[in-house]
C-alpha cells in the first residue's frame, strides 16, 4: 500500500503502522495531489515500489468554508486544486498501468455536501459534485478496461473534525439524520473496501453511506 500525505507526517505514519500490525507492506509518500508533476510522480513510486497499481482511492480533501460573498479565489482555486484536480490527476497517471493489467479499482471519496450543498461551502460542494461527474464519464470511458470506477459520499462520520463540534451543534446534525447518529470510520472504510474487492459489478455509481440525511 502507498499512503500519500502532505503535512500531518504523524498521522501517515500511524496509518502505516496500522497496516504492518496487519501484514502488510506500506511506503509513504509525501506529495501535493494539486500539483500535476508530484501526483504523477507519487503514482509511478508506487509502480516502482509495489510493482503496479491496482486500486486508487482519492481520499485528497480539504476545506476553506466561506460564504460566497466573502469566499477568495485563492480560497476557491485551493479546494478545485486539491479536491477535484488532484483527483483528475492521480487518475490520469494511474490509468495507464491498470490498462496495461486490464484490471482497475478507482474509489473516489466524494460528499454528501456534493450532493445536496450547504451554506459556507460552495467550493467545497463543487469540487466534491465534480467527482461526481468525474466518475460517471471515467465509469464509462474504462469499463471496456476492467475498470470500475465508483464515488463514496459519505454523511457525517465520528472523526475528531466532527466530534470537537459543540453538543448542540452535534445534536442539531444527528436530528436531521433519520438513523440518528454519525457513521463510523470502520463503516465508511467498509464500502470502500467492499468496492474494492467483491463489488466488481458497481461501476458509475454513487454509493450514500449518510444514514437517509440525503436520500
Amino acid at each position: 500500500v502507498v499512503v500519500n500525505y502532505v503535512a500531518n507526517a504523524d498521522a501517515a505514519e500511524e496509518t502505516r503502522d496500522a497496516i504492518h500490525e496487519l501484514g502488510g507492506t506500506v511506503v509513504l509518500v509525501k506529495a501535493d495531489v494539486s500539483d500535476a508533476e508530484a501526483a504523477s510522480d507519487l503514482i509511478e513510486t508506487a509502480v516502482e515500489e509495489l510493482g503496479k497499481v491496482d486500486i486508487l482511492v482519492n481520499n485528497a480533501g480539504i476545506n476553506r468554508d466561506r460564504t460566497l460573498s466573502r469566499l477568495s479565489v485563492e480560497e476557491w482555486d485551493e479546494v478545485i486544486g486539491t479536491n477535484l484536480s488532484g483527483m483528475f490527476y492521480c487518475t490520469r497517471a494511474a490509468v495507464p498501468h491498470m490498462r496495461e493489467a486490464n484490471y482497475g479499482r478507482i474509489i473516489n471519496m466524494s460528499s454528501i455536501i456534493g450532493q445536496m450543498g450547504n451554506v459556507g461551502q460552495a467550493n467545497y460542494s463543487a469540487a466534491k459534485a465534480g467527482m461526481i461527474a468525474f466518475t460517471k464519464t471515467a465509469a464509462k470511458e474504462l469499463a471496456r478496461n476492467n475498470i470500475t470506477v465508483n464515488a463514496v459520499c459519505p454523511g457525517f462520520v465520528s472523526t475528531d473534525m466532527v466530534t470537537a463540534l459543540s453538543d448542540e451543534i452535534q445534536d442539531n446534525i444527528k436530528s436531521q439524520i433519520p438513523l440518528g447518529r454519525f457513521a463510523e470510520p470502520e463503516e465508511i472504510a467498509a464500502l470502500v473496501r467492499f468496492l474494492c474487492t467483491e463489488g466488481g459489478f458497481f461501476t458509475g455509481a454513487q454509493l450514500s453511506p449518510n444514514g437517509g440525511q440525503y436520500m
